[in-house]
């Protein structure tokens, strides 16, 4: 068809011969008559070929109403009633009837038009009923702004056309008769169809030609004019054209978005899976350790496993603590993304959920405070043993020493020769011998008692110890025996002897002990001695003191005892008498003693020496825990304090989201910055244990106590930081006001009685009624409530609060049936009640769109549609379709898109 543009208008008034209330179109000649036949016709043709059929002549293929219904179907979208396929009349009519009720249906009034004037083939009649279907189907349908069909589609190509030159769209005839407005508006929407910058206002009959021909071919527009040069009919077709496709490119987009969140999701939940297995393999690698108890046999080699306890606690575990506080909230920020997308929540593999992560990670601890007590106590039993076991030796030495010649001396005949003074010497020597016997006796027993307490604390060489214990109580049974064999053999022989010096009896019987006491007080001075406060070495201080008290006493006893000694040379020397050896009572000499009392007097200085050191030790250890204790004393309560003003900040709602987060993250810098006050206490702490204290009486605080108190300040305020970001991004993408999260906020602290930050089920009922929340009616009630309506309310939802209702949302609030509701639980469900969001329902439509109405789509669209990635993304996924209408490659997008959303099993 071919515009002239100075088409004649024969007859410029317009007939009403039906139609629609208010419809007019022009039939002024035969000529406007045949182009209108001509014009509907290839409008009713452009819609038919959908359907794979066209007709021919409009006021034949029209009489039987079949293709009429099946046009209605077609441009409508909806089912009419079963045709009747008889060729009777009156089958013929009832489908036109059908046809015209359907029309009538969408509030369309049809004037003067019957449907035996359609089936008598009534061509001006059934142009009136075309032009009633074009003006509700095709025309009546644009919108723009609320405004009429015909303002609305003029208001469209206004818009569409206004940064062209020489176009001024301003009706439906003037304006189009250029042609420029028509390629105007082809070029706007497909522009690698027009050269629009070649075209020239002076050339009409060009411009439309190639306007309509574009048309035809590309956007499947057939050529057809309004007989008068009033475009309407014709540009509403470029209308539908080009709407259909923004409708495509809009579905394509919410297509694109949706599957963007869903990737980005799988790659959070990737991520989340690798990290939460990389440090529970860590856990795993690390508890055997931890739980390893196999002693070590010296004190260097425990204190180098301490040591390596200290680079654990010190260089490994510090990240750790940090990648499990990362680890939750990742996986908080993942649960939060996806119920705002409206997605299943992530459920981590068997094994993986926070819950055993924060299980295994205690057990961690458990093992860990195990092991550090461990630790310490096998140095304390190290310590103890190596203490003992030098005292053992000392003793066993002094014994083996003492006894060393013993048994030949007892099993000497010398009485069977001896003199009668001879022979009550040697038994008055015996008997002196018993003595220093029985004295010997507590020396022994104290060896043995050590070699049990060596065994009991099982001493890596307790083999050699109690072989030699064994040894020394073998020979001493053999020695009282012997012992007891002499004296039986002296007695035999006491009467037939005299007794003996009287005075170097007296001798021996007080050199012998006074002998014996000296040694025991140099092996006194000479023993080890372990302390572990001021108080135990000033104790030791105290018995030394006591001990030189005594010697002046000693000094005397010794004195009196030379003094005998001396009396006996001068009797010997007054009466002539020629001594024959030392006193035969004792081997105990003078000299002996005086050797034995200097070596007292060299080892009591000495001993003064080594408790005041011991005592200096102990004062350095003292001003360690006080230094320890004062830092302790400030931080413990310092990290209490912080814990407490977190909670409390997690609770006011002071400023905006962003406001409260900016002083949160000012908060942690704060804390951040007082790690180097940790790390000193760390420090001091390490003093201590490498002075091997024990204990403090200056403080409550163990490090122990004060290292989780600090990790678990630095989770609070992370977990803190985050729940305020699942906050903001909660609101920003529901769009909750700042109002709104303020007045949720007050709420949920209000039931909040315990500042737990979370509440229980009566307490989350109760905060739902103060909202105005209907559980009933499961919708908002708006508007304040006096006391009556509130009671009211109270009364009327308290028992369906408890029922299924309830059940239900506690169901969404509280997955896990915990019975308590956190503040993140609680905005979401609002947040879900309140606005809106995107459901499986959108995407569906939106591929129903991409797929032209079909129950299915195939790869070949998808990829027409979609981005590369995503396309791919979306075959790969999609399950064939089955359904009737399948063909080859059919694929099932609604399955598809429920499964995004939880809602299959796909």
């Amino acid at each position: 068809i071919v515009f002239v543009a100075g088409l004649s208008r024969v007859g410029a008034c317009r007939t009403r011969v039906g139609g629609g209330e208010g419809a007019h179109y022009p039939l002024n000649s035969m000529a406007s008559l045949c182009f209108r036949l001509q014009t509907f016709t290839a409008w009713c043709n452009s819609h038919l070929r959908k359907a794979g059929t066209q007709i021919e002549n409009i006021e034949e293929d029209f009489r039987d109403g079949l293709k009429l219904m099946l046009l209605l179907e077609v441009i409508s979208g909806e089912r009419l009633p079963k045709p009747e396929r008889g060729k009777m009349r009156v089958h013929k009519i009832n489908n036109v009837n059908k046809a015209l009720d359907f029309i009538a249906s969408k509030g369309v009034k049809l004037v003067s038009i019957g449907a035996e004037e359609i089936v008598d083939g009534n061509a001006k009649m059934t142009l009136g009923m075309i032009w009633t279907i074009i003006l509700r189907f095709a025309i009546q349908d644009i919108s723009v702004e609320e405004t009429s069909a015909k303002e609305g589609l003029l208001l469209w190509c206004q818009r569409k056309t206004a940064p062209y030159k020489n176009v001024n769209v301003q009706n439906f005839h003037i304006s189009w008769k250029d042609g420029l407005a028509f390629n105007a508006l082809i070029h706007r929407h497909r522009p690698e169809l027009i050269d629009y910058d070649k075209l020239r206002k002076d050339d009409p009959v060009t411009n439309l030609n190639n306007a309509f021909e574009v048309a035809e071919r590309y956007l499947d527009i057939p050529k057809m004019l309004d007989a008068e040069g009033e475009f309407m009919t014709y540009v509403s077709c470029f209308y539908h054209a080009f709407s259909g496709a923004q409708k495509a490119e809009t579905a394509a987009n919410r297509i694109c978005k949706v599957l963007a969140v869903n990737q980005e999701n799988e790659h959070l939940m990737e991520d989340y899976e690798k990290l939460a297995s990389d440090l529970l393999e860590w856990i795993r690698r690390t508890i055997p350790w931890l739980e390893n108890r196999a002693p070590e046999k010296t004190m260097t080699e425990m204190q180098q496993k301490l040591e390596d306890f200290r680079d654990y606690r010190r260089v490994h575990k510090p990240p750790k603590v940090q990648e499990k506080c990362q680890l939750e909230i990742n996986f908080n920020t993942l649960q939060t993304k996806l119920r705002l997308s409206n997605r299943p929540a992530f459920m981590p593999s068997e094994g993986r959920m926070v819950s055993d992560i924060n299980g295994a990670w205690h057990k961690l601890e458990g093992a860990e405070k195990g092991y550090e007590e461990w630790l310490l106590n096998e140095i304390r039993r190290l310590e103890r043993l190596d203490h003992l076991a030098e005292k053992f030796r000392q003793k066993a030495a002094i014994h083996e020493s003492w006894t060393d010649g013993k048994e030949a001396m007892l099993t000497q005949k010398d009485y069977e020769t001896a003199t009668l003074s001879e022979i009550k010497a040697l038994l008055k020597k015996h008997e002196a011998f018993e003595s220093d016997l029985a004295a010997h006796q507590d020396r022994v027993e104290q060896i043995a008692a050590i070699a049990q307490e060596l065994n009991e604390l099982d001493y890596y060489d307790s083999p050699s110890v109690n072989a030699r214990c064994q040894k020394i109580c073998e020979q001493w049974d053999a020695l009282g025996s012997l012992t007891q064999s002499r004296r039986e053999s002296l007695e035999r022989t006491e009467k037939q002897l005299e007794s003996i010096d009287e005075l170097y009896l007296e001798y021996a019987k007080r050199a012998a002990p006074f002998n014996n006491w000296m040694e025991g007080a140099m092996e006194d001075l000479q023993d080890m001695f372990i302390v572990h406060n001021i108080e135990e070495i000033q104790g030791l201080i105290t018995a030394h003191d006591q001990f030189k008290s005594t010697l002046p006493e000693a000094n005397k006893e010794r004195e009196s005892i030379q003094a005998i000694q001396a009396e006996v040379q001068k009797i010997a020397q007054y009466n002539g008498i020629k001594l024959a050896g030392n006193n035969p009572y004792t081997t105990i000499t003078p000299q002996s003693i005086d050797k034995k009392w200097e070596k007292v007097q060299q080892l009591v200085p000495q001993r003064d020496q080594a408790l005041q050191e011991e005592l200096a030790r102990q004062q350095s250890n003292d001003h360690l825990r006080r230094q320890f204790a004062n830092q302790a004393n400030m931080i413990g309560p310092w990290i209490q304090n912080k814990m407490e003003e977190i909670g409390r900040i997690s609770i006011e709602m002071n400023g905006t989201l962003e406001d409260q987060l900016t002083h949160l993250r000012q908060y942690e810098q704060s804390i951040i910055e007082y790690k180097p006050n940790i790390d000193q206490l760390e420090g001091d702490h390490q003093l201590i244990q490498e002075a091997l204290i024990f204990d403090n009486k200056y403080t409550a605080y163990t490090m122990e106590h004060l290292r989780v108190g600090w990790e678990q300040l630095l989770t609070t305020i992370a977990r803190t930081i985050n729940e305020i970001e699942n906050q903001i991004l909660t609101r920003d993408a529901k769009g909750i006001s700042q109002e709104q999260l303020h007045e949720y906020r007050t709420s949920f602290n209000h039931f909040d009685k315990d500042h737990s930050g979370v509440l229980h089920a009566e307490e989350f009922k109760a905060c739902l009624i103060s909202l105005g929340y209907d559980v009933e009616n499961n919708k908002q009630r708006t508007g304040i409530m006096d006391g009556d309506d509130f009671r009211a309310l109270l009364i009327s939802t308290g028992n369906s609060l408890g029922d299924a209702e309830f059940a239900r949302i506690m169901g969404i609030v509280d997955p896990n049936n915990s019975g308590a509701v956190t503040f993140q639980a609680f905005i979401d469900f609002m947040s879900r009640e309140t606005t809106d969001t995107d459901t499986a329902d959108q995407v569906i439509a939106s591929f129903k769109i991409l797929a032209g109405d079909k129950n299915y789509i195939t790869a070949e669209e998808l990829r027409r549609e979609l981005p590369p990635d995503q396309a791919e993304y979306c075959i790969a996924r999609m399950a064939p379709y089955t359904g009737p209408d399948a063909v080859p490659g059919a694929l099932d997008y609604m399955s598809f898109s429920t499964a995004l959303y939880g809602e299959s099993d796909l």
